[in-house]
């Protein structure tokens, strides 16, 4: 029976609460957080005003019985709507950087983040570089991008405006809005034509890759997602054969792009067996994200 929000709790004890009700329910994971605990971490956090890897500094700490009350509804909310926590909260936190968070767009995810920040892709970041995110979504990936590399320039493009609309409460957040330039369109027709004044030294791109099958069987989490941010057709490929048709037009002579593609491997195999890949290494592994020279695209 779970104790009367009167009852005194440290943090530690009201995030073991909140995880026992959460992990109860059968819940998916999977956006920005791993399982119940993490989840849990993350409400509780919340309601002390401080990110999740800051409260586990607060584990012997009291908590209110506010704290504690609002923080079992959330837990609650999270199970009768089987929405991604992120939307419940408004926030979602990647790779440490906070990011305002709305159904306008999909929870800010991707390993493409942890190539960002550890530094793997600084060779094609020249000082005074330019760099492109397509399919930016909430423009998190930008955001990152700016953020560790504060010398080049982010354009960042979306067909999605109600998508931009967030991506533009997350660049003007964290005062990027002079680095950082949003525009609208489908793919490269959010661009002006390509000359040598315009093209890029990186291209990143987590585009909508679920193929058809994996779509129709993806739980509830992800269907409360715009289907436009995640669905790419019967085999996950179609705008990604998209993107690296006209990719060549836009990368620079010493440049490349990089492309999560998630658990489409085998599908991005048969649909590209002819371009030579580099395989980035990711916390996922060696087949979620991939890295082509622009040289092995012409």
């Amino acid at each position: 029976m779970d104790p009367e929000p009167s009852q005194a709790l440290s943090v530690n004890q009201c995030i073991e609460l909140v995880a026992q009700k959460l992990a109860a329910a059968n819940l998916h994971y999977g956006h920005g957080a791993i399982d119940a605990q993490s989840e849990a971490l993350w409400i509780v956090s919340k309601q002390l005003d401080v990110s999740p890897t800051e409260a586990l500094d607060l584990l012997d700490q009291d908590i209110s019985a506010e704290q504690q009350r609002i923080s079992l509804a959330i837990a609650e909310e999270r199970i009768a709507s089987r929405k991604p926590l992120a939307y419940i909260l408004g926030e979602a936190w990647l790779m440490g950087v906070p990011f305002f968070c709305s159904e306008q767009s999909i929870v800010p995810r991707s390993w493409i983040a942890e190539l960002i920040v550890d530094g793997s892709l600084e060779p094609w970041l020249p000082a005074d570089g330019k760099a492109l995110d397509l399919c930016t979504g909430n423009g998190s990936l930008a955001i990152l991008l700016a953020l560790s590399c504060p010398d080049i320039h982010v354009s960042a493009c979306d067909i999605s405006l109600p998508a931009l609309s967030v991506a533009a409460r997350n660049v003007d957040r964290h005062s990027l809005n002079s680095q950082v330039e949003l525009l609208e369109g489908d793919l490269w027709d959010a661009l002006p034509e390509p000359n040598e004044d315009n093209l890029f030294d990186l291209i990143i791109c987590n585009p909508p890759y679920v193929n058809a099958q994996s779509m129709n069987a993806l739980p509830a989490e992800y269907h409360a997602e715009p289907s436009l941010a995640l669905a790419g057709g019967e085999d996950g490929m179609d705008l990604i054969r998209k993107i690296i048709a006209q990719a060549p037009d836009y990368l620079s002579e010493r440049s490349a792009i990089l492309i999560e593609i998630g658990n489409e491997y085998e599908n991005f195999k048969k649909a590209f067996p002819q371009i030579p890949v580099i395989w980035m290494e990711v916390s996922a592994g060696e087949e979620q994200v991939l890295l082509i020279q622009a040289e092995d695209l012409r």
